[in-house]
């Protein structure tokens, strides 16, 4: 019998980003399980589950896999990019309406502000801040657009940055916009898993004149280790349409407006 062919690391990254999926939606699951789902050895689930967890993104131990409390999918960039990239794309096609050319305007690393980047670029003289390289790449090829990189304590993970270089920086600068999103909202208050981008983001928050929350239904109805306020540090949420309405009464509650944008039908 022919040895197996060795997978590329694409597809080891995509057999990864499917197991976190598996064992997130599942809460937890035998580690012996795993292997035989997704068709490899033991010794090989074992060493993608290491490399899980050594970031953070899942717990292992006495064989089994174990998704964190309370924590949603706001993992790795390259795991979140596709995501309900549906909805994404309605919540920028929306936003954009609201960015005026000449304007600055802080962003953070969500990729939720991903599908702008080819939107912005239609703008003129549009100055960008953002801690984010990723954003920062996909922006470089915009003409009219002139961009800021926070640069601090880099996370590979996340293809960004935080830290005191970046939240001092910030300190420094008067945006009139800022666009948001956020790991998970319950009831009107916002979590994060991470502290150090809750820094990040009330320092955003601190350096803008308005400020605008775009966040698909997913991140509803969930927590994370950190909270950091409410929606009403922001002057209008954007979201779409599948989101609880128990969620959009909870935050008009709080005397925001809320907009929402059916995914199937972007306004571009």
């Amino acid at each position: 019998m022919p040895a197996r062919t060795r997978p590329s690391q694409a597809a080891v990254q995509e057999r990864r980003q499917a197991i976190l999926r598996y064992v997130v939606e599942n809460g937890e699951t035998r580690i012996d399980e795993l292997a035989q789902r997704f068709d490899v050895s033991l010794m090989t689930m074992h060493r993608d589950l290491d490399d899980l967890a050594g970031r953070h993104l899942l717990r292992k131990e006495r064989g089994r896999a174990l998704a964190f409390p309370a924590l949603t999918m706001e993992t790795a960039t390259r795991f979140r990019e596709h995501s309900d990239l549906a909805a994404k794309t309605a919540l920028c096609a929306a936003a954009v309406n609201r960015i005026k050319p000449g304007s600055t305007v802080l962003m953070d690393d969500s990729t939720t502000l991903f599908p702008l980047v080819p939107l912005l670029a239609r703008l003129d003289q549009l100055t960008v801040v953002t801690n984010s390289v990723g954003l920062a790449q996909r922006l470089g090829a915009a003409p009219g657009i002139s961009i800021t990189l926070l640069g601090g304590h880099y996370h590979g993970d996340f293809n960004s940055c935080t830290g005191p270089a970046v939240t001092r920086a910030l300190s420094q600068i008067h945006s009139d916009l800022a666009l948001m999103s956020a790991t998970a909202v319950l009831e009107g208050r916002l979590f994060h898993p991470l502290n150090d981008y809750v820094e990040v983001k009330l320092a955003m928050l601190a350096s803008a004149e308005q400020a605008l929350l775009l966040a698909d239904h997913s991140k509803f109805g969930k927590t994370a280790t950190y909270a950091y306020g409410t929606v009403a540090n922001y002057q209008t949420v954007i979201t779409d349409t599948a989101v609880p309405d128990t969620e959009l009464a909870a935050i008009r509650a709080l005397g925001v407006p809320v907009e929402t944008v059916n995914p199937e039908e972007p306004s571009l």
